[in-house]
């Protein structure tokens, strides 16, 4: 008697869990899928923000720089600008076609473009289907209905 009532309660848990689960995530559905959404933004966000912090720092040592060496200014100009050198011994380099092209494509690549429903699971996306949401719904309220008809207390003799 002691095992049977024991499997009643474990069956009972198990399929009124189950059934509470169900409904749960049919009404919750749309803030489930919020949270994943806004969990994605978040993980883009901080791309960016490590991004900036990057260029944040590269920027303060080339500050740096220029103001430990106020000539840097005059050497850099003429290899940032495009412009002849003063002096027509200094060589710099010339920018080939195929290095343009493959700057103004990495340049053209939006860092924030974000995929969609990329870290959604799939499940999730099955159930924001309103036909499927609402049998799941009824689904979970079967099951807690079955658990209470066929676990609960039994009658006593």
């Amino acid at each position: 008697m002691q095992k049977q009532n024991l499997l009643r309660t474990f069956l009972f848990i198990l399929f009124f869990s189950i059934g509470a689960a169900a409904i749960t995530a049919s009404i919750l559905c749309d803030e489930i899928l919020q949270y994943y959404r806004n969990k994605q933004l978040l993980k883009y966000s901080q791309e960016s923000l490590d991004k900036l912090q990057s260029l944040n720092i590269d920027y303060d040592i080339l500050l740096q720089q220029l103001k430990a060496d106020p000539n840097l200014v005059k050497r850099i100009a003429p290899a940032v600008l495009g412009t002849q050198p003063p002096d027509a011994n200094e060589v710099y380099p010339k920018v080939t076609i195929d290095q343009l092209l493959a700057t103004r494509d990495a340049l053209k690549q939006k860092p924030n473009q974000l995929k969609q429903n990329s870290e959604v699971p799939g499940w999730l996306n099955r159930c924001m289907k309103p036909a499927k949401r609402s049998i799941l719904f009824i689904a979970g309220a079967f099951l807690i209905l079955i658990c209470f008809i066929c676990f609960g207390k039994p009658k006593p003799r």
